[in-house]
């Protein structure tokens, strides 16, 4: 066996453990080891071209800071968007939410996956995986986000000048100890062995069974919740309805609220404040929520003022964070078998702050689409303020006459 056959075996036999830099330091020291033609003959053993063992002799002759360098700056493969110069832009087309009403755009009715951009994008020539898509959307600072419900739609002049108006409102009756609540309807919920979203705690591999198909039950219907929120005293009340959700329903609960928590906490009061929303079955713009309030101001004797949220801003009622979001985490992962286990889960509800909720299940029947007569609402003893009378409104017991 000749030198040459002996070098091939014994490179054979290490090369594959090393790596690149180390591979190209052993052919540069065989080689300068024998002299005149090392160079080729190593080349002829190892594989490897000339140019490859010229370089690895310049590279251990020079001095270099980069001693834990593996490979040569500007070694390896070259990035995929370097060599294709048009890859991010056409990316960046196909994400872009102007795409989103272009006819011509290929994702316009799909979900943007990194495995349909990456089809897209092979669709317009470029040739990508997948894999390369989602490491260039995070190069690019793009992440998975849900939907942020933040989009009001158009924003009245006197939004602010509304809030700031209900803020006064309540600030005056709190402090001269009057009720001040907040009103709302929360979301309908199936009733029956339906899917909470949420987690709770169950034993390993043990999740409580519920139906696949969220059909509702004809026999148990749906749950709706009617909460008051009691500012001043940071508690609650919600009565569960299985009917609609209407005017008469809704006053039909803070009627049940007065009787049962109103009174006996306020027993002075002569006055209540209610903030609503602007819309549902407890808008400014309902005929039947006035004349209900009427009917309510005249069995209890209350003066009744109303402040309602200026359109588009539902979210900000106070009930909402204050009462709503802990109910809705009290029950998560907990189906609603009954009527009678979405009263208890809500009456369970509390929070550090000291929240207590008070629940109560309500099964008269509210028929919807009740007609009020011009004649039935001239009765109402409503009494505008001078500041948008259409959401900031008093409306009086029958035997009580109040100038604002």
């Amino acid at each position: 066996m000749n030198d040459d056959s002996q070098m091939a075996r014994k490179l054979a036999g290490i090369l594959p453990y090393l790596n690149e830099k180390q591979r190209r330091l052993l052919l540069a020291v065989e080689a300068e080891a024998l002299g005149y033609g090392g160079i080729s003959r190593v080349a002829r053993a190892s594989g490897v071209s000339r140019v490859t063992i010229q370089k690895a002799l310049a590279e251990k002759e020079a001095s270099s800071s980069d001693d834990n360098r593996v490979r040569q700056r500007g070694g390896g493969r070259k990035k995929k968007q370097d060599q294709d110069a048009s890859l991010l832009a056409d990316l960046e087309t196909l994400i872009s939410p102007s795409t989103r009403g272009d006819p011509m755009s290929p994702l316009r009715w799909t979900c943007k996956s990194t495995r349909q951009l990456a089809e897209a994008l092979n669709q317009q020539g470029h040739h990508v995986s997948e894999h390369l898509v989602r490491e260039l959307l995070y190069a690019a600072d793009y992440s998975l986000q849900a939907n942020a419900k933040t989009l009001e739609g158009k924003r009245h002049p006197d939004r602010d000048a509304q809030f700031q108006y209900l803020n006064d409102q309540t600030i005056r009756f709190i402090a001269r100890g009057l009720p001040v609540v907040s009103i709302d309807a929360k979301k309908k919920e199936l009733v029956g062995a339906f899917k909470n979203n949420g987690q709770e705690w169950q034993p390993q591999g043990q999740p409580e069974l519920v139906n696949v198909h969220d059909f509702p039950d004809p026999i148990l219907g749906k749950a709706i919740p009617y909460g008051i929120y009691d500012v001043g005293r940071n508690t609650g009340w919600v009565t569960v309805g299985q009917d609609h959700d209407t005017a008469s329903f809704a006053v039909a609960s803070l009627q049940r609220w007065w009787e049962m928590v109103g009174r006996p906490n306020y027993p002075q009061a002569q006055q209540l404040l209610i903030c609503a929303d602007g819309g549902g079955s407890n808008g400014y713009r309902v005929r039947l929520w006035k004349v209900e309030i009427q009917r309510l101001a005249n069995t209890t004797g209350l003066s009744i003022t109303i402040c309602h949220l200026p359109p588009g801003t539902s979210k900000w009622n106070k009930i909402e964070h204050r009462l709503f979001s802990h109910i809705s985490m009290n029950w998560r992962g907990r189906p609603l078998v009954s009527h009678e286990v979405v009263v208890d889960l809500i009456s369970a509800t509390t929070t550090h702050t000291g929240l207590q909720v008070q629940a109560e299940l309500d099964t008269h029947l509210y028929p919807t689409k009740v007609k009020v007569s011009d004649e039935d609402l001239a009765a109402v003893q409503l009494n505008p303020h001078d500041f948008h009378g259409e959401w900031n409104y008093t409306i009086t017991p029958l035997s009580i006459s109040l100038n604002l």
